[in-house]
């Protein structure tokens, strides 16, 4: 699908999610993160934190980085250089099952709805994928989780019978999302999680994740070239430009006072037009 700039709402149009995080209880830690491949540094002395129960808002063009980093974040690449603790345990020094275990509370929604999803697997069958693999309750028990999850995404249960090509974009990221909230992770990436899905359908979505994290108490990694998303998602932004954060501040503080040059032509480039807010959505809603 094309891409379709976002008119988010404001951000002080709807309260703050999630609740207050603790200033001792960082979960996501980076530093001095460096991932060089041939001829090319992709992340270049990275250091950032997400503290639990808020969504850090991550932004940047495409080719600045993000994704390499969100790799290193999850520990899927091994950086060149620095560190990452999550949950209290550096990554970077785990191996195998140790890896795998730490891997269970941190989980990812990606950009491309449809081709994220086994189209010859049932929706029941995708939701309780993680449930299988880290051998969560019974089956029945794993049915009962699918049909939970279903509800709290705003699917009806009749739908885990379906599947993904039967499904809209937007309906195949609300399975996206039952996937990755399964196991009650500690952690969701949300990477591009909205930039392939039209206008509306993005509201709905985004609507439908500060839900979540208002009732679960998640904590978001939210990851976007797009700003006025971020904005409405996250209460702290850092700007990736060429490998490096070049800059990071509260959400108000940053668009009130950039410091860098790029930033001001990420704020500019956000289209000005009357934004609307939208109430969070009923549970109900399909699209």
């Amino acid at each position: 699908m094309s891409e379709h700039r976002s008119r988010a709402p404001e951000p002080d149009q709807r309260p703050e999610v999630g609740p207050p995080a603790r200033e001792d209880h960082v979960l996501l830690a980076a530093d001095g993160l460096v991932m060089d491949f041939p001829g090319t540094r992709a992340v270049d002395e990275v250091s950032l934190t997400v503290r639990s129960g808020t969504t850090f808002g991550l932004v940047g063009e495409s080719g600045c980085g993000k994704s390499t980093l969100t790799s290193l974040l999850l520990g899927l690449l091994r950086p060149t250089a620095g560190t990452v603790r999550f949950r209290g345990t550096e990554l970077t020094r785990l191996r195998g099952r140790e890896l795998r275990q730490q891997r269970r509370h941190m989980q990812v929604v990606l950009q491309d709805p449809v081709g994220s999803l086994n189209r010859r697997k049932s929706v029941a069958q995708i939701i309780g994928l993680p449930l299988a693999v880290h051998g969560a309750g019974d089956v029945t028990a794993r049915r009962r989780r699918v049909d939970e999850l279903l509800e709290l995404v705003g699917l009806p249960t009749s739908y885990a019978s379906r599947r993904p090509t039967e499904l809209s974009g937007g309906q195949c990221q609300r399975v996206s999302i039952a996937r990755a909230i399964a196991l009650h992770p500690d952690l969701v990436v949300l990477d591009e999680a909205v930039s392939a899905i039209d206008v509306a359908t993005q509201a709905q979505i985004l609507n439908l994740l500060r839900s979540l994290q208002a009732e679960l108490g998640l904590t978001y990694l939210f990851v976007s070239h797009d700003l006025a998303v971020v904005r409405y998602m996250a209460p702290e932004i850092a700007v990736m430009h060429r490998g490096r954060i070049i800059e990071q501040a509260p959400r108000d503080e940053l668009f009130a006072h950039p410091r860098e040059e790029y930033t001001r032509t990420l704020i500019d480039a956000i289209p000005r037009v009357p934004a609307r807010a939208a109430a969070p959505e009923s549970r109900e809603a399909t699209s």
